[in-house]
């Protein structure tokens, strides 16, 4: 049972035509959203940041931010956050062999070294002490230019929150998304958890 039971899409009107967002990203509204509606300013506030976190400004695809927010979400733990994400990067156009492999992208060919850069840094950057060093800044620095940089951060930091919002929740997790995270995360130990 999650901490807090979502209400319906219809509860907040403002909320439900943002929400719209998450048919793309998703196929569906996660019962986060729905969660956080019971303040419709947080829902309507998280909404807008999302949209603004995930717009493409530079050469940061949208596909390789779903996958920082899936090695972000793995350095955290949230099992909802990590089905969610690895969902998003399948919608938005991650090779195949990106999505069978994000496991190993350090050393999976399907991954090349500016990517690599990108996904240390979210992993460096999700843990707690943070791990940002000047050889994760500088290995940024030789591929991503420093727009590119707060791209990420903003990725990163957004699945912060949705980390600590879900996992201390417990959120229930929405059929599609657990199939996605059957197909590409269960090989490696993931499960819904505590998110039934």
């Amino acid at each position: 049972m999650p901490l807090v039971t979502p209400l319906s899409a219809d509860y907040d009107l403002e909320t439900k035509e943002l929400a719209e967002f998450f048919n793309e990203t998703l196929g569906f509204c996660p019962n986060s959203v729905l969660t956080m509606q019971r303040r419709p300013a947080i829902s309507k506030a998280f909404i807008n940041l999302n949209k603004a976190v995930m717009a493409n400004e530079g050469r940061v695809t949208s596909a390789l931010k779903r996958m920082i927010a899936w090695v972000s979400s793995n350095a955290t733990g949230c099992r909802y956050c990590q089905a969610h994400a690895i969902r998003a990067a399948e919608r938005y156009g991650a090779e195949q062999e990106q999505l069978d492999n994000i496991w190993e992208y350090r050393t999976h060919s399907a991954f090349n070294e500016s990517e690599r850069a990108a996904l240390d840094f979210s992993l460096a950057a999700s843990q707690v002490p943070n791990a940002v060093d000047e050889i994760i800044k500088n290995r940024l620095n030789q591929y991503w230019d420093e727009g590119e940089i707060v791209e990420m951060l903003g990725v990163i930091s957004l699945f912060g929150y949705l980390n600590r919002w879900n996992d201390s929740m417990g959120t229930s997790i929405e059929n599609r998304a657990v199939k996605s995270g059957n197909q590409y995360l269960e090989k490696h130990g993931w499960n819904k958890g505590k998110h039934v």
